[in-house]
């Protein structure tokens, strides 16, 4: 499957914590190995998507993680869960369905020395006590997407002669090849039939 761009890992602006995705560390101990559930029903964007599938725009994202203080910052884990709509890549008909992906993302601490130790996109960048999560939801998701997504595993797809979808056409359903090519060899190779004389011939006399 084709992976779409990721996003940059590092906060690109200063975050509101009124978003829905931006989320305060201030409960959470920065002691290593302190936790916090985080569990949130936020709206999707309209971006979350392939050519054939993607996440409803607006509609619900169930997060189900849990927030872990390490050394270094913020380790986020756990579950993102919503709908699908889209395309079968066989038969064009109609998918909806839901989707379970699990999250795994860590968010340095500023000043830390991951700074250092990893590039720019290799890790979430925290600014404060706030992280974004974003970017980590948006990758999860769409780098789990099909890029031909079926309606079942064993979609037959559709006859390319007559567009029929083959779950409706009989077991021996098969189209004859027309060509002008072949035709014109056809007539060749067949004898030709000899005409049936309307007069009988007289013989000469001497």
């Amino acid at each position: 499957m084709p992976k779409s761009p990721q996003m940059p890992k590092s906060p690109q602006s200063h975050l509101d914590p009124r978003q829905p995705l931006v989320v305060d560390t201030t409960r959470l101990p920065r002691q290593p190995g302190a936790t916090r559930a985080l569990v949130r029903s936020v709206p999707a964007s309209s971006d979350l998507g392939l050519e054939l599938i993607t996440v409803p725009a607006d509609s619900e994202l169930e997060l189900d993680l849990v927030l872990t203080s390490v050394s270094e910052g913020v380790y986020v884990s756990g579950h993102v869960r919503g709908s699908l709509t889209g395309e079968c890549g066989r038969c064009l008909g109609e998918i909806s369905e839901s989707f379970d992906v699990e999250l795994a993302e860590l968010f340095a601490y500023e000043d830390s020395t991951t700074e250092e130790t990893t590039d720019e996109d290799e890790v979430g960048r925290m600014q404060g006590d706030l992280l974004d999560l974003e970017p980590a939801v948006r990758d999860a998701v769409v780098l789990a997407l099909p890029a031909t997504p079926l309606c079942r595993p064993d979609c037959p797809g559709l006859c390319p002669e007559c567009g029929v979808h083959f779950d409706d056409l009989p077991a021996d359903h098969s189209h004859e090849e027309v060509d002008a090519r072949w035709a014109a060899l056809r007539d060749l190779a067949e004898p030709p039939k000899a005409a049936s004389p309307q007069h009988p011939g007289k013989m000469n006399e001497e």
